[in-house]
C-alpha cells in the first residue's frame, strides 16, 4: 500500500448540535498521511467545532470517526489523543521557561530525558527560538509565544497536526516569517496538517490544497487555483504570497 494513501484521519456522517441548534453536518472528511489541508470559511460557520471534533476535544452528536483506519471508540479517546496535537490562537504557555513548555508533553508520553531533551532542540532551532529557551514565556512578544507553541505541538511528532488561526493575532511580518518558516518545515517533514483559518492569504505559505465550510457545511474541495480562481491569484501578487 502506498502510504501518502493511508488515510489518517477520517470522518462518516459527522454531525454536532448543542442547545438545539446544528453546528455542523459533514457527510465526509478525510486527511491522509501527509497531507497538509486548509479548511476555510468565515467566523461561525462550525470550523473550529470540526476541528475540536476531529481532535477528539468534543464528543460529535452523531457519525463515526476513523484514524489510520480503525473506528475510534470511547476507550481508545485518551491513547488517541496523544498521537495528536493542536495549537490555537492563543499559545496558552505554562509559567514556566520556553524550553520546559516545549518539553513538558514529551515528559507526560514518557520520552526518555536524553531524547526529549534532543528533540525540543532540534525543534527551537528550526522555530529559531533556540536563543529564548531559559526565557520565562511569560516574557515573549506575540510571535514568539506562538512559535513556542508550535514548537510544542510539533515536537510530539504527532499523528496529525491541527493548527486552529495560530497566526490571526499577528501582525503582517510576524506572521509572514512564521508562515514561511512553517511551511517550510511542514514539506520537510511530511507533518499530517489541518489547518483552519477564515484569512486566505495564509493558505499558500503551508498548502494548495482547500476545503470551505459554510454553515456547518464543506460546499467545496480543491486546489487554490480552482476554489480562488485566477482573478484572487492576481490581486495577491502585490503582497508577495507565494500562490503557485
Amino acid at each position: 500500500m502506498d502510504n501518502n494513501k493511508v488515510k489518517v484521519i477520517e470522518a462518516k456522517d459527522l454531525r454536532l448540535v448543542k442547545n438545539k441548534q446544528e453546528i455542523f453536518q459533514v457527510e465526509s472528511f478525510s486527511l491522509e498521511k501527509g497531507e497538509v489541508l486548509s479548511l476555510i470559511g468565515p467566523n461561525g460557520t462550525g470550523k473550529t467545532s470540526l476541528l475540536l471534533t476531529l481532535a477528539l476535544l468534543q464528543s460529535p452528536s452523531q457519525g463515526v470517526l476513523y484514524f489510520k483506519g480503525h473506528k475510534i471508540t470511547k476507550d481508545k479517546i485518551i491513547s488517541l489523543r496523544r498521537q495528536m496535537a493542536v495549537a490555537f490562537q492563543e499559545p496558552l504557555l505554562f509559567d514556566t521557561t520556553v524550553e520546559q513548555n516545549i518539553l513538558a508533553g514529551l515528559k507526560i508520553r514518557g520520552i526518555a530525558k536524553k531524547e526529549a531533551k534532543k528533540r525540543a532542540d532540534w525543534w527551537m532551532s528550526r522555530l529559531a527560538i533556540k536563543q529564548l529557551a531559559a526565557r520565562s514565556a511569560r516574557h515573549l512578544s506575540g510571535g514568539e509565544a506562538q512559535r513556542v507553541n508550535l514548537a510544542r505541538a510539533l515536537v510530539l511528532e504527532p499523528g496529525v497536526l491541527f493548527l486552529d488561526e495560530p497566526f490571526a493575532a499577528l501582525d503582517y511580518p510576524t506572521k509572514n516569517a512564521l508562515l514561511n518558516d512553517l511551511g517550510l518545515l511542514l514539506k520537510e517533514t511530511g507533518q499530517t496538517t489541518l489547518f483552519v483559518t477564515h484569512d486566505y492569504t495564509e493558505i499558500p505559505f503551508l498548502t494548495e490544497k482547500v476545503a470551505v465550510m459554510y454553515q456547518g457545511k464543506i460546499i467545496k474541495n480543491g486546489s487554490i487555483k480552482e476554489i480562488f480562481g485566477p482573478e484572487i491569484l492576481s490581486r495577491s501578487k502585490s503582497l508577495n504570497i507565494p500562490w503557485p
